[in-house]
């Protein structure tokens, strides 16, 4: 007999059993002749307890409604029990009677748990699920009354076949199986599969089910670059760029390109590229993720220096930090001449070698009234005559 069986109230248990005789009584056993198969409840030594004798294939009437299928004159003792409830939960024993042979085997029993609900089937997966290649699953749940055995349903992300099966255990218990075949997809990766299994007891159902998490293993998907700042970028500033993709198992190794002049450069490694910029760095960059399963490729975004041509591709929000502006004074190129603003400069003029040589009259009187006046002086190139402030532009001047 089996260990221990699981039955369901309002539903039958079917006990796989056989037996033997030992070689010094089968002598006084014969097939022949009609035997008698007994089930003990909870203690083999009925003689004190014949309560616990709950069912005798010679008599009509029994403490629990039963029957053995099995030819005992094969040494098959399979015993159906019917309409079983909670209180049948315990151990039980098998007795044989014929005469002059009456024999208990007290070292085997098997345990009979009956439950109110069925127990949930159980869900293998045979090899690795991995995107593109088709994969089976099994469903198992345990048939206790194999006369009504439960209905196995499954519920995926996506089209299957199934296969069901009604399958005996090594241990003569009865099962039933059903296979589902689909092909897997990166978009099945983390999603839920179910399998239900619904007992019919009476009039009604009982049902019991099993979920579980797809793991697809699958090459990187969804790969993007972004770059940050997105704007055009002055020579000499710091720039950003990160590589995100979606892969199972994780991505191993992310690269970065540049496409510059129709030329294609590999130009780093590594999960975020930060770069100073020069002139030499504008262009196309994107990024290729790798796994064990294959790559996938990012699509391209621009990194556009202010002055030069070029067009800023749409690109996602950028990811990680941006490194510090490290351009020092004079790294920037300097705008056009004709961009220039206009600069004054201040200064101090002695005017009074322009003037004629005063009397002492006249400088005596310009002393005592003496008062500085400032006027805006524009000196303009013209040619080769220049005067001798050719080198100030705009200037203001303190006239004496």
């Amino acid at each position: 007999m089996p260990n221990g069986l699981d039955g369901l109230t309002g539903s039958c248990v079917q006990i796989p059993c056989s037996f033997d005789i030992p070689d010094q009584h089968k002598d006084q056993f014969n097939s022949t002749i009609r035997i008698t198969g007994m089930w003990i409840k909870e203690n083999p030594y009925f003689g004190l307890h014949p309560d616990s004798v709950i069912f005798n294939s010679s008599e009509t009437v029994n403490r629990y409604q039963g029957k053995i299928t099995g030819n005992m004159s094969q040494k098959s003792c399979t015993t159906v029990f019917f309409n079983v409830t909670t209180s049948y939960t315990n151990k039980y024993f098998f007795r044989i009677e014929r005469q002059p042979f009456l024999a208990t085997d007290i070292e085997k029993s098997v345990y009979i748990g009956v439950r109110d609900l069925p127990s949930s089937p159980i869900i293998t997966v045979s090899g690795e699920v991995k995107e593109g290649t088709p994969v089976s699953l099994n469903c198992s749940a345990v048939a206790p009354c194999p006369e009504h055995p439960p209905e196995l349903t499954w519920t995926l992300p996506t089209q299957f076949t199934t296969k069901n099966q009604l399958l005996e255990n090594p241990d003569q218990t009865k099962s039933v199986i059903s296979m589902v075949t689909f092909t897997p997809s990166y978009l099945h990766h983390e999603k839920n599969i179910t399998c239900t299994a619904v007992y019919p007891v009476g009039t009604s159902n009982k049902t019991a089910e099993h979920n579980m998490m797809l793991n697809v293993s699958f090459s990187p998907k969804d790969t993007s670059a972004s770059i940050s700042p997105a704007d055009p970028v002055l020579v000499g500033s710091c720039v950003n760029l990160t590589c995100s993709s979606t892969a199972n198992p994780p991505v191993t190794t992310f690269t970065w390109f540049q496409i510059s002049g129709g030329n294609l450069t590999q130009v780093a490694s590594g999960l975020s590229y930060t770069l100073n910029v020069t002139v030499g760095d504008g262009g196309l960059y994107f990024c290729e993720a790798r796994n064990c399963h294959g790559c996938g490729k990012s699509k391209e975004v621009w990194l556009t220096i202010k002055g030069k041509t070029g067009t800023s591709g749409t690109i996602n929000s950028p990811v990680g930090t941006v490194c510090t502006n490290q351009a020092t004074a004079g790294e920037e190129p300097e705008e056009p001449a004709e961009d220039q603003p206009e600069e004054i400069h201040y200064g101090d003029i002695d005017f009074s070698k322009l003037r004629p040589k005063e009397t002492p009259a006249a400088a005596q009187d310009r002393v005592q009234g003496q008062e500085s006046e400032y006027a805006e002086v524009n000196v303009t190139r013209r040619g080769d005559q220049e005067t001798p402030l050719n080198n100030l532009d705009g200037l203001y001047a303190q006239v004496d």
